[in-house]
């Protein structure tokens, strides 16, 4: 298929869905077969510290019912945990429980893997020049990413 043909949206979701599929393949091989690449999408979200509902929700880009429903599917399935914000009484953090902090190095591992081969096949020099242009990018479609 030309390159002219299709447009950068598609050129960037393609690798993107197969990255996730191969870190979806992998989690389900080692157990976590009950997480969705929704429910990845927030789960991806949350700081070290925890993160509250509203600002997941602003980061994933969808509704705050939408980022609710899906950390309370997280919660249930023991990949997160919601606790008092120590900043507000009134507000709570959601953060990475046990399950998840074994989840999350198996998918880096993954990542890693294939971000080796999309560098061994652009080579070095045209992977950080990819890198670079995409990082640009988040400037305009992802403030979170870029801040």
């Amino acid at each position: 298929m030309p390159d002219d043909d299709v447009n950068l949206g598609l050129l960037l979701f393609i690798p993107y869905r197969a990255l996730e599929n191969r870190v979806f393949e992998r989690l389900t091989e080692a157990g976590f077969d009950d997480i969705t690449p929704a429910q990845a999408r927030v789960f991806q979200r949350i700081s070290s510290s925890g993160t509250r509902l509203t600002a997941l929700a602003e980061q994933a880009q969808i509704t705050k019912q939408t980022a609710g429903f899906l950390v309370d599917q997280l919660e249930r399935a023991g990949y997160v945990r919601r606790v008092p914000d120590p900043t507000d009484a009134r507000a709570r953090l959601v953060q990475i429980a046990d399950r998840g902090a074994q989840a999350i190095p198996i998918a880096a591992a993954v990542v890693a893997e294939v971000e080796a081969e999309w560098i061994a096949h652009l080579g070095a020099g045209q992977a950080a020049q990819l890198r670079r242009a995409l990082t640009s990018l988040c400037a305009i479609t992802d403030p979170y990413l870029s801040a």
